[in-house]
């Protein structure tokens, strides 16, 4: 599925402003699970996993569950010039993230143990 990714498939899968904050929280943070997306986003964890399931069945995340968590990273095998660019947007626009980033840091209870905050 993954080979198939063209520009075209990428850029429609973020034509969704959701989904283009799910993607870049997800690469900026390496994985998260549903309920820190949820938190981050401040929305409602239906309208969180629909958003995850055309990600996913595009091929562009990849999920795992452990325990109660699932949790959703970058799928390991998108082309290099994906994972370039996403984290090329990423790194150019920390300030368009700035208020999901702080609502994640500050989340109760979050999961994640690799969770850095500054």
């Amino acid at each position: 599925m993954t080979e198939l990714m063209t520009p075209t498939a990428l850029f429609k899968c973020l034509a969704d402003d959701t989904r283009t904050k799910i993607t870049l929280l997800v690469v900026s943070e390496g994985e998260l699970c549903v309920c820190e997306l949820t938190a981050a986003l401040d929305l409602s964890q239906p309208k969180i996993s629909r958003h995850l399931a055309l990600l996913r069945s595009a091929g562009l995340l990849m999920d795992r569950r452990q325990g109660q968590w699932v949790y959703y990273r970058l799928h390991p095998e998108l082309p290099a010039w994906v994972t370039a660019v996403l984290k090329d947007v990423v790194d150019a626009n920390q300030h368009w993230l700035q208020t999901e980033a702080k609502r994640l840091c500050s989340m109760d209870g979050r999961p994640s143990s690799r969770a850095v905050c500054n």
